[in-house]
């Protein structure tokens, strides 16, 4: 690390009977001041026979404001020793600059400053230590969700254009209704600080948006976060909580992660998007259970989960978060093959579940199959290969036989619909599901008709199946 070359005041909110003691000290006998910004209203009240120089032309003069922030560190970092920069708030609050010369190694003396954040709780009326998440506009604008979770309060900075707030806006109804309540600070610490209480989708048609307006989000009503979920289990899983839990393990769950998944899978054939909702709860909560015994046993804990799947979504999509240009969805499914192989060492297919249902799972072999060039040129060739597979079991010679073409006929057909692009294990539950509403309307109408459907004539119990698919089923 180089010898102290810069002073960096923070100039409180905007307020300048709110600059310290000790930076007003810092100012007095400077002869230039260095400012981020000259547009601060701290600025105005500062020592009449100072030079400031500001960096305000920075901003007219760079494309976006990482390269602004990038040249004011540069031209910081050729001050001689001595120097002093002023900057809004708190020099360790959302100051990018500051962040910018810590990283190139330059000793800073810092003199700290209120930050936006104190006049701010004063306005609302709230405590920091109730639970409060300090964010940045500019950053979750960027975003494609907000990263924090939603029961607690959010207090994000530089909330400064009504245009910067209708992207803003976009990210958090990603997360929150858009009819949730949120207050505007407009310059909080000034005379003329205003509140604007209003809902999130509006935040953008506010009149007073300007550089001291700050955004409040307050926690939704009801406990959301994965957070709060997670703690549920665990408290489940105490020693004070439900006897079920406590005794669940890994492999007692086993059957309820199956049958939650098949659940939710239901829903989705049947377009039932409220049945959805709840099934994926269910579904989160057999996960959640299982990383919640993980946990008490020591072998890893939901963070590991997330950033093992996170990382691997990254490594795994090099066009989306690298350089690699891809052409085609064809090709990011062969990339994928490809960086799973690197990874793991294993064959091409080893990744197939062997629990897979039969018909997913020669679905998914012969997808992985076709992306490494094993596969028919046309659809007809499918065709033929299912005639030639009827054949050989007419022409098999014992049962063992038989029931092995009627595997390898079965396994052909599940190919044929993956050339239709039809997903063979859902059309097989909705056939099934067909089949027993069917089913089920017949013997209906032979009993009312005073009759048992397993003692009508096959003629008759055809007709019935005619009339029961004529009326939609």
């Amino acid at each position: 690390m180089s010898e102290q070359r810069l002073t960096v005041v923070g100039l409180g909110p905007g307020n300048p009977r709110l600059v310290s003691r000790e930076g007003w000290s810092v100012l007095e006998t400077a002869s230039t001041v260095y400012l981020r910004t000259a547009t601060h209203p701290a600025v105005a009240g500062l020592p009449p026979d100072l030079e400031l120089v500001s960096f305000d032309d920075y901003y007219e003069r760079y494309p976006d404001f990482s390269d602004v922030y990038r040249a004011i560190v540069d031209r910081l970092s050729s001050l001689p020793p001595g120097a002093v920069y002023a900057v809004p708030g708190d020099p360790c609050v959302g100051e990018a600059t500051v962040q910018g010369l810590r990283q190139i190694g330059l000793k800073l003396q810092l003199i700290p400053g209120i930050s936006f954040i104190e006049p701010c709780l004063a306005a609302l009326g709230l405590d920091a230590l109730d639970g409060l998440v300090i964010a940045d506009a500019i950053g979750l604008a960027e975003s494609h969700h907000p990263s924090f979770p939603p029961d607690l309060g959010v207090l994000v900075s530089q909330l400064h254009s009504p245009f910067l707030a209708a992207e803003l806006k976009l990210t958090l109804m990603n997360q929150y209704p858009e009819e949730h309540p949120v207050v505007l600070i407009h310059r909080a610490s000034m005379p003329d600080e205003r509140i604007e209480r209003l809902v999130l989708h509006e935040i953008d048609r506010s009149d007073s948006i300007g550089d001291l307006t700050s955004l409040y989000i307050s926690a939704l009503p009801v406990a959301s976060s994965f957070e709060a979920l997670q703690n549920t289990v665990a408290r489940l899983r105490a020693p004070d909580g439900c006897p079920w839990d406590r005794e669940q393990t890994h492999r007692s769950l086993r059957k309820h992660l199956l049958e939650e998944a098949y659940e939710a899978l239901t829903a989705l054939d049947e377009d039932d998007l409220d049945g959805l909702q709840e099934e994926l709860g269910d579904l989160l909560l057999q996960i959640v259970l299982q990383v919640q015994i993980a946990t008490e046993q020591s072998d890893f804990k939901m963070a590991d989960v997330v950033a093992a799947i996170q990382a691997k979504l990254i490594r795994r999509h090099p066009h989306v978060f690298g350089d690699l240009q891809v052409t085609s969805v064809d090709e990011v499914l062969q990339n994928w093959e490809h960086f799973k192989e690197q990874e793991t060492g294993s064959g091409p297919l080893a990744g197939v579940p062997l629990s897979l249902p039969a018909l997913a799972q020669a679905a998914e072999l012969q997808g992985r199959a076709s992306r490494f060039g094993l596969d028919w040129p046309r659809v007809e060739g499918v065709l033929e290969k299912i005639q030639e597979e009827l054949s050989e079991i007419e022409a098999a010679g014992n049962a063992e036989a038989r029931a092995a073409e009627i595997g390898d006929l079965l396994f052909t057909v599940v190919n044929y619909a993956r050339w239709l692009e039809a997903d063979p294990e859902a059309e097989l539950r909705q056939a099934n599901q067909r089949f027993r509403n069917r089913f089920d309307r017949m013997s209906a109408l032979s009993r009312a008709q005073g009759s048992r459907l397993e003692d009508l004539p096959p003629a008759q119990m055809d007709r019935l199946w005619e009339a029961v698919k004529e009326d939609g089923l």
